[in-house]
């Protein structure tokens, strides 16, 4: 049912979804469930009411809390009940302004909006907007607008960093030159694009970390080349903010940017993110448009505030990683056991696996996720911890993971027989440079 579902979208949707990441090729192209009648915890319902454990991507990450939390839910609800919209603003905008503000000291203010790559792109118009400078040098994944995906105009760039053919029709080609990454870990390789573009740079650009940790005096000798060369330092932390502290991931390495980006996490599974500075960039807003309807909706606010009170009542972070490495421990445990190289990344509240040194990589991925399948679970390669997964949730994943990996040991030994049909081979996502 859900293979004609999909078909029917994709008549009438481009690509069949809004969202890359969900789409059922990426999982199980032949009997994936994708879509959804209800949420709960760590619990998914598709709509013939079959229920699913999810020790998956958990909505592509903004569920730390897990789905459909009731005192994130309870706030929202009695928002919704006291109208959304108004012809006057929304305090909780000016409340949550001040929340993320004590949270990261080094900073003074704050601009909202709904999704990730809104909330990078209003990062890049400030920096210009503060610097008069129009190159941005990045280094991660920072989303869809031009801006960015710009960067493949002037080279391959994109290419062994995001996907292997990243498309780009109607990226206008005026702006190749405007958009360059650097390699992580490779101080040289910044510099190298300092010197080069030194009087145009605006702004570096950059993930704290994501599958590989920073080289002791990385980030420190970003800020210096930043500080040096007069240029914006902007952390992306849509995706790793409040997973390994009360805040974003720089608070732990003790490095503070000019700018920092957040979302996913922030408001539990309501669209919300925001973008906080210091003071003499941020009020560069007010001097280039920046403005849209739905960014005054009352939703995300109060959705934000709530989520940051249950993720400080509950120490979220410290749940979700502790979470984390559990799954991680059960995939190296389980690999060490039957002698199979694998990686996890290095947040272990995103934890990636990825198998290592075999042209098996695509087919092993597919089983693992069909296994789970089998089991009423959605577990595919990449997984996002919430609180809401407990014990026994972990205790039965574990219990499946020791005969997944046995059969692909066999698969490496003795050479035999594919585990699954072609027909069933995941595709390709992100590759990322850190």
């Amino acid at each position: 049912m859900s293979i004609e579902r999909w078909r029917r979208a994709l008549k009438v949707i481009p690509g069949g979804n809004s969202l890359l990441s969900k789409r059922p090729n990426l999982f199980a192209p032949t009997n994936w469930p994708t879509y959804f009648s209800k949420s709960k915890g760590c619990y998914v319902w598709d709509l013939e009411g079959k229920q699913y454990l999810d020790m998956s991507i958990m909505g592509i990450g903004p569920n730390t809390l897990g789905y459909a939390n009731s005192n994130v839910d309870r706030e929202v609800i009695s928002a919704i009940n006291n109208g959304t919209m108004s012809t006057l603003n929304a305090f909780e905008e000016v409340l949550l302004a001040e929340k993320l503000v004590d949270l990261h000291p080094w900073s003074d203010m704050a601009r909202f909006a709904k999704s990730g790559g809104e909330a990078n792109a209003i990062s890049v118009r400030i920096a210009r907007a503060a610097t008069g400078r129009e190159i941005i040098l990045f280094c991660g994944y920072h989303g869809w607008h031009d801006w960015y995906l710009a960067s493949q105009h002037s080279s391959d760039s994109l290419r062994s960093h995001l996907f292997s053919d990243t498309g780009i029709a109607g990226v206008p080609h005026s702006l190749s030159g405007t958009s360059y990454p650097f390699e992580w870990n490779n101080i040289k390789s910044l510099e190298n694009l300092l010197r080069q573009h030194s009087s145009n740079v605006a702004a570096i650009k950059m993930e704290v970390t994501r599958n590989i940790l920073p080289m002791p005096g990385f980030l420190e000798s970003v800020r210096h080349l930043c500080d040096k060369y007069g240029v914006v330092l902007i952390f992306d932390e849509c995706t790793s903010g409040f997973r390994e502290s009360y805040g974003g991931l720089h608070l732990k390495y003790s490095v503070s940017p000019d700018l920092a980006v957040f979302g996913k996490a922030l408001g539990n599974g309501y669209p919300i993110t925001a973008v906080i500075g210091r003071e003499s960039i941020m009020k560069s807003a007010t001097n280039t448009f920046l403005s849209s309807t739905f960014w005054s909706d009352r939703i995300g606010f109060v959705a934000a505030l709530a989520t940051l009170d249950e993720m400080y009542r509950t120490k979220s972070w410290a749940v979700i990683t502790d979470v984390g490495k559990r799954v991680q421990s059960i995939w190296f445990n389980a690999a060490s056991r039957y002698q199979i190289s694998i990686d996890c990344g290095v947040i272990p509240a995103i934890s990636n696996l990825q198998f290592l040194n075999t042209p098996r990589a695509i087919e092993y991925r597919s089983y693992f996720t069909q296994v789970m399948l089998e089991n009423n679970i959605l577990g595919g390669t990449l997984f996002f911890a919430s609180t809401a997964h407990q014990d026994v949730n972990l205790k039965l994943y574990e219990s499946l993971i020791d005969s997944i990996f046995l059969q692909i040991s066999k698969r490496e030994s003795d050479l035999l027989p594919p585990l699954v049909r072609e027909d069933q081979l995941v595709a390709t996502t992100f590759k990322r440079l850190n």
